[in-house]
């Protein structure tokens, strides 16, 4: 009787462990997704539209992938390769990758927001981020006047201002007139957004872009700063495009 007794114990233990180990087994099964390495959680992918086709953005399923290359090299030459302060400018915002997705799906897909590679034609021949339009720091630097700075506002939505009468510019500036976003050559009313990023967070080619755009008068709130750049997308194992 006692045997009888100490083995169904010793049976209903054993039991319970092995219902426990079963239940651990099924929740990492589930917290994986199926296996599925998703965006972030729930998002598994997405789709952009880059020169006219439509490109599946998503990570790369293997779970045993490394980056290699020059995306993969840990420390540079400082100057030049130093690393930059998390924010450009105190009116520019820094977004993470959640961000620029929600910018590919809405301002993007809409046509209400630009994703500019500012990297020279070299490196974004080299492979790009999905939706980019390379137009390099050293056009974006340019002063207000030069003809290629004035075709890539035009592309960004702003307009050419009317010249405005001294007296009017002057009431404008004290705010005495509501003028909005506007300078003495430039309106900038209706321009897009734009998000601005290159090769990571010790790369100054998007920061020197940025501040050239805030030069010449663009609202600074319709600008984003994606600091990881392609060092820290490639990290992710996010599609990259050539």
């Amino acid at each position: 009787m006692r045997k009888s007794i100490a083995f169904a114990a010793v049976f209903a233990v054993l039991s319970i462990i092995a219902g426990q180990a079963v239940g651990a087994e099924d929740e990492v099964k589930v917290g994986a997704e199926g296996g599925v390495i998703p965006l972030y959680q729930g998002k598994p992918y997405l789709h952009v539209m880059h020169q006219g086709r439509s490109v599946k953005v998503q990570r790369v399923q293997d779970h045993d992938f490394e980056l290699r290359g020059y995306f993969a090299k840990t420390s540079r030459q400082c100057p030049p390769f130093c690393i930059g302060p998390m924010e450009v400018d105190p009116a520019v915002r820094t977004i993470g990758e959640i961000e620029l997705f929600h910018f590919m799906e809405n301002q993007l897909r809409d046509g209400l927001g630009v994703l500019i590679d500012a990297r020279t034609p070299e490196w974004h021949a080299k492979g790009t981020i999905p939706g980019s339009v390379n137009i390099p720091f050293t056009v974006l630097s340019l002063g207000p006047d030069d003809l290629e700075m004035e075709e890539a506002l035009l592309s960004f939505g702003a307009k050419p201002r009317e010249s405005a009468a001294g007296l009017t510019r002057t009431l404008e500036q004290w705010g005495v007139m509501d003028a909005g976003p506007v300078t003495d050559k430039w309106d900038f009313t209706e321009c897009k957004e734009l998000v601005l990023w290159c090769n990571g967070p010790a790369c100054g080619q998007s920061p020197r872009a940025i501040r050239g755009l805030l030069a010449v008068g663009y609202p600074a709130e319709k600008i984003h700063y994606y600091r990881g750049g392609m060092q820290v997308w490639q990290m992710f194992g996010l599609t990259t495009v050539n």
